[in-house]
């Protein structure tokens, strides 16, 4: 069968159309995308504006029109943290179901952390053992640890990339108060899980998801996408940390000028990087793998589990 995810994240919003069937790997057909950048949209009462909605309302209708054009037969539709923690997100939900037809599902950051985990084991497979997995997104940071498919630990912490610079890097370069403001409060919102995910068990196998890891390994020398889902790429903690104080005095033009890092994420990347050294020190990671699926496969494939039984 043909389906059609269609994410709306705090950044991007993105359909990827799969040719999927119990058993397979998802194999990927089109992917259609636009740098929405929702959370931008949040305002006063922590309501998403007109101009918000609006510009999601379009998105999806055209991605609907690519949908149709590629038979898609099914789309599945969800939401993470800029509907879920929007004040009138429910009103959101109302009208893109109005004024589109689709039904987006708002999902919590547990089901983050546990889809995006199931997604990961599918991936690596029973050999990997037990696994801790992490993603950054635009507005939170998952964690999730265990020895099965379902996860053991599964947690999702305010700490997205884009919600961190838009709170506490307003400077262009950040400056050094408001960036060690910054690490003091990521460190001190994930040493509030570390105890739980440390009695779930050492991992043996770590692997970390999302655009901001990405980036953050292909700085650091990981290869290029274009090189395929198969190539193992990895981000040490030691290199990750060299690079925070670079990045840092670098402006967001700058960042964009480095490899694998866009001129729509650039800015966010130093928060990204702050967040990414603190949960790997923190958690007593040294080297992790960047992993190819993610939130979206994981919604896949828990639908396709669903078809077998």
């Amino acid at each position: 069968m043909r389906l059609g995810v269609l994410d709306v994240g705090s950044n991007t919003v993105h359909l990827l159309v799969v040719d999927a069937h119990a058993g397979a790997a998802p194999l990927p057909a089109h992917s259609h995308k636009s740098e929405l950048r929702l959370a931008e949209h949040i305002g006063a009462g922590e309501t998403i504006d007109r101009v918000g909605v609006d510009s999601l309302v379009a998105f999806i209708r055209s991605a609907l029109e690519v949908a149709e054009d590629l038979g898609v037969t099914e789309t599945l539709a969800f939401a993470t943290s800029a509907i879920r923690e929007a004040s009138n997100g429910d009103q959101v939900l109302a009208d893109v179901r109005d004024r589109t037809g689709i039904e987006l599902t708002v999902l919590s950051g547990v089901d983050e952390a546990r889809l995006t985990f199931l997604a990961v084991r599918r991936w690596y497979g029973w050999s990997s053992g037990r696994l801790l997995v992490l993603d950054i997104g635009g507005g939170s940071l998952e964690i999730a640890s265990g020895s099965d498919e379902v996860p053991d630990v599964a947690v999702s912490l305010p700490l997205g990339a884009g919600r961190l610079t838009r709170a506490f890097l307003d400077g262009d370069p950040p400056r050094s108060e408001d960036l060690k403001a910054l690490r003091r409060h990521a460190r001190a919102t994930i040493a509030e899980v570390t105890g739980s995910v440390a009695r779930a068990g050492a991992p043996r196998h770590v692997v970390a998801t999302s655009k901001t890891f990405r980036s953050l390994a292909r700085i650091a020398g990981a290869a290029p996408s274009s090189e395929g889902q198969f190539v193992r790429r990895v981000l040490d903690r030691d290199d990750l940390r060299s690079w925070v104080p670079k990045l840092a005095a670098m402006t967001a033009k700058e960042r964009a000028e480095l490899p694998g890092v866009s001129t729509s994420r650039a800015a966010q990347l130093l928060a990204g990087a702050v967040v990414a050294e603190s949960a790997m020190d923190l958690l007593g990671v040294e080297r992790l793998e960047i992993g190819p699926w993610a939130l979206r496969e994981g919604v896949i494939l828990e639908r396709l589990d669903r078809m077998e039984r």
